[in-house]
């Protein structure tokens, strides 16, 4: 019993091998691809199938169908754009800038280009997309020009020849006006100033930074004081007093008295303005002006106004010793010992009391243009205007 079990079982076995075997053995191999014009067995044309969206060409010439009928399609090639600057005679220039912009588009290709014209004066712009456009062409020395056109599909645009014009001479000249101008100026309108419009006020400067005098205008500020009508008057003034108080006794009284003393006093002023306000200050390089303040505490003003009486400001802009108004009132003292009487004439001590009187009467004339007289001028620059 055992024996026929085993016996059954290598039976079973050997029959599972065999139909194994005989399995793998009948598995089909692959049929080759029929060509295109292979024909079957029951003498048909094999074709290969096509389905809507697959295709047997290779992905890149896909792609490059795809554009080309894309550029079919849409109908459109693009072009170039070329051309040559020339100047009003023909000749070429070279080296201009040319500037492409489209327009009427949204395409964003080619858009404001630039290229520089070659030394023939050539110059050209490739892969541009068709449809209106605009050069403009700028070079050195010619004016601006403007040229436009209209690209076609595919087309190679030449442009007409773009001549250019010289440009219009357009020189900047810039006009200053030299020290000696500016000087000047300042003079002229410190000739109109006038206390109470009337009376000259001439030798202050309400520019602090005012252009200092050449001699000339030194020279020319002292005549014009001398000559005012207004410093006749206040030297009449002057007399009329000595004599009402008879000083200088032996000019006597009445008319030739009072003549005397006239001619005296504007001999004194005459002296004193040109010794002190232009001799001197042309040699010395000193500015005979005062130079309104205006500004600062009332004791710093009142010592500065003293002050000037003794310093002044030099023609290059720094404060010095005022030798023109003290040795131009010395000076005037020594040659008022020409004219004055005997009994008058002491010498050097006249000499030094005349110029002492004067340095004095610079000082309270300074106050007085510090504090008051500024705000009776009627006609000011705007700058001194507080």
């Amino acid at each position: 019993m055992t024996l026929q079990f085993k016996s059954g079982l290598i039976v079973l076995a050997v029959a599972l091998l065999g139909w194994t075997s005989y399995g793998v053995g009948q598995t089909p191999q692959p049929a080759p691809v029929p060509g295109p014009g292979h024909t079957s067995e029951n003498g048909s044309e094999n074709r290969p199938e096509s389905s809507s969206g697959s295709s047997s060409e290779q992905p890149g010439a896909a792609s490059a169908g795809g554009q080309l009928a894309g550029q079919r399609s849409s109908g459109t090639l693009s072009g170039s754009i070329s051309g040559t600057v020339v100047d009003q005679s023909g000749a070429v220039v070279g080296g201009a800038r040319v500037r492409l912009t489209r327009t009427g588009t949204g395409d964003a290709q080619s858009l404001n280009q630039e290229v520089l014209a070659g030394a023939d004066g050539q110059f050209s712009f490739a892969n541009i997309a068709p449809g209106p456009f605009l050069l403009t062409v700028t070079v050195a020395d010619f004016a601006p020009r403007i040229s436009s056109g209209i690209l076609h599909s595919g087309e190679n645009y030449i442009v007409p020849q773009i001549a250019l014009a010289v440009a219009a001479s357009v020189t900047d000249v810039e006009v200053g006006l030299s020290q000696t101008e500016v000087a000047e100026e300042q003079i002229q309108v410190e000739e109109k100033q006038r206390v109470l419009g009337v009376l000259p006020n001439f030798y202050v400067s309400y520019v602090a930074n005012a252009a200092p005098l050449n001699s000339k205008q030194k020279f020319k500020l002292a005549l014009r004081t001398v000559v005012d009508p207004f410093t006749w008057v206040f030297v009449g003034g002057a007399a009329g007093v000595e004599q009402a108080q008879n000083h200088f006794a032996e000019y006597g009284q009445g008319a030739q008295g009072y003549g005397k003393r006239f001619g005296a006093d504007y001999a004194d002023t005459v002296a004193g303005t040109f010794i002190g306000g232009a001799i001197l200050p042309s040699l010395l390089k000193q500015d005979p002006r005062y130079f309104y303040k205006g500004s600062g505490s009332k004791t710093s003003r009142a010592l500065y106004a003293i002050a000037n009486a003794v310093i002044c400001k030099g023609d290059n802009g720094r404060w010095q010793a005022n030798y023109s108004n003290i040795l131009g009132s010395l000076a005037a003292g020594g040659i008022s010992n020409l004219y004055y009487p005997d009994q008058d004439r002491n010498g050097a001590g006249l000499t030094f009391e005349n110029g002492a009187l004067g340095i004095g009467a610079t000082a309270v004339a300074n106050l007085f243009q510090e504090f008051v007289i500024r705000k009776l001028t009627p006609k000011v620059p705007g700058s001194a205007k507080p």
